[in-house]
């Protein structure tokens, strides 16, 4: 089957067809950001960078300045490229917690756009950031989910200093102005990463932390550079999956990628049962990620006859995706984060936003805590090179994130889907030993007779993702979006 369908009467949300560029985030706004700078001539980092702000100005439950980003970059004629805008532990590091001061590790966010911005971009980092400022100063209208999650996270943000924050107490449906996180914006846009790694801003992000005891200095900042690698890629038949190397986990689905690979003729009702194993095989290597590539070499061994439960995945979800495409053939797969919901809740309120949590990853054995130090990361954007072309795919999900792009790929690789159906389809999420399922899905008896621990969820609960894509395919640029959650594609 073609990888891309006819999209005229799509009984599924169809694959769009541009000729400009095209781009898929997970906020309709966002995508209509990343459409400006490709209607502008910008390239697919101008409209990715632009739709990742907006992001952060209307998702701030899921990403924001004080956060991180990971992107891979396909660039016409040359090899995949990974951008790691993650930062490292503090240098006075002395404990560590999943909440609150001690859980920060330095953003990464800022100096990624602009390294993504002058390797990659053609527009001004100012006109990028133009419509996010704009939305910010202008204010947004407060969505159900975010008025949710400020309900829920309400006592964390009280004890992170965010009682004076504009969304603080908001409830879904109010317009809420962030003028600080405006200006916070523009400065960025003209000064670059001095407006946020040196000078008044990490002054007052470094008091937001040390008041409330934590270590995160001025220094930490100061020596944050973005780290710019070699993805790491796995080839199953025709297609060759990249992903971004540590810290990111990204590396467990090329485990699971490989090993499906390696099976002859699975029967079409074990799909799922092999899809979920090896995702929990895999997830067995999450703390040693730090050894990248080197984990190929381990065979994932599993019983395609019964069900392990043997745990795997956790429980937790959060980001936001963006993919863009531009006409020249470049294809970009981002995520960002500040891991939970608000990250550690720690507000800097001179530059409206909250601070990641992102030191909270930090595990055990090779990812133990340590000062300086980079924990294992959640997101895992990909890239996909088929015989049409490049194709990006990310999704939200946290330990999900894996799971949701493997059954993806089987979709397409084993069950000869078209795209739009196989990001369609009902999906499962493996998570502490138990199996969710989307209610429509057809194999959830024959999972369960497999001994899976079936649990059936509500499709469309937030645990099963949300997938961005846009590529070059068939030299044009092409989008896609889930049905799930907010999720929009858009293309010019």
């Amino acid at each position: 089957m073609a990888l891309i369908a006819d999209s005229f009467s799509s009984p599924v949300r169809p694959v769009l067809r541009g000729r400009f560029g095209a781009v898929s985030a997970a906020h309709p706004l966002a995508v209509a950001a990343g459409q400006e700078m490709l209607n502008e001539g910008g390239t697919a980092a101008d409209a990715a960078i632009a739709a990742q702000a907006v992001l952060c100005v209307v998702m701030p439950e899921a990403c924001g300045l004080g956060g991180d980003m990971l992107a891979l970059v396909s660039r016409p004629g040359k090899g995949p490229i990974a951008i790691n805008g993650t930062g490292a532990a503090p240098l006075g590091l002395t404990q560590v917690s999943d909440d609150g001061p001690n859980s920060i590790t330095v953003p990464g966010l800022v100096d990624a756009w602009c390294t993504l911005s002058e390797h990659h971009g053609r527009l001004s980092l100012v006109r990028t950031l133009q419509p996010a400022l704009r939305l910010a100063g202008s204010g947004i209208r407060v969505s159900r989910n975010l008025a949710g999650a400020l309900a829920t996270h309400r006592a964390r943000l009280e004890r992170g200093g965010a009682s004076s924050w504009d969304l603080y107490g908001a409830r879904a449906g109010a317009i809420i102005q962030q003028d600080p996180l405006a200006a916070t914006l523009e400065r960025i846009g003209v000064e670059g990463r001095g407006a946020f790694y040196g000078g008044d801003a990490a002054r007052r992000i470094v008091q937001a932390v040390q008041a409330l005891g934590g270590t995160l200095a001025e220094a930490d900042l100061a020596a944050h550079e973005t780290v710019i690698a070699t993805p790491i890629e796995t080839v199953w038949g025709e297609l060759r999956l990249a992903t971004q190397p540590p810290m990111a986990q990204g590396v467990l689905l090329n485990m699971a990628v490989q090993a499906m690979s390696r099976m002859s003729d699975i029967p079409a009702a074990l799909h799922d049962h092999a899809a979920v194993e090896l995702t929990n095989a895999a997830f067995a290597f999450r703390a040693d990620v730090g050894s990248g590539a080197a984990l190929l070499k381990h065979e994932l061994a599993i019983d395609l006859t019964r069900a392990s439960n043997s745990g795997g995945p956790r429980a937790y979800l959060h980001t936001a995706g963006v993919a863009a495409a531009d006409s020249e053939g470049m294809v970009i797969s981002s995520l960002v984060s500040v891991f939970d919901d608000f990250g550690s809740c720690v507000f800097v309120p001179e530059l409206g936003f909250t601070l990641n949590d992102r030191a909270g990853g930090f595990t055990e054995g090779a990812n133990a805590a340590a000062p300086g130090k980079r924990p294992v990361h959640t997101l895992a954007p990909a890239l996909v090179t088929t015989p049409q072309g490049v194709l990006a795919l990310a999704t939200p999900g946290a330990d999900g994130q894996v799971q949701t792009l493997l059954q993806v790929l089987v979709g397409i690789q084993l069950a000869g889907l078209d795209l739009a159906r196989a990001i369609a389809r009902p999906r499962w999420r493996s998570e502490d030993g138990a199996l969710l399922i989307e209610k429509s899905h057809q194999g959830a008896d024959q999972l369960a007779a497999l001994g899976h621990r079936v649990t059936p969820r509500e499709d469309g609960d937030v645990r099963f993702g949300a997938v961005v894509s846009a590529g070059w395919i068939d030299d044009e640029p092409i989008a896609a979006a889930d049905w799930r959650r907010e999720t929009a594609a858009g293309v010019v």
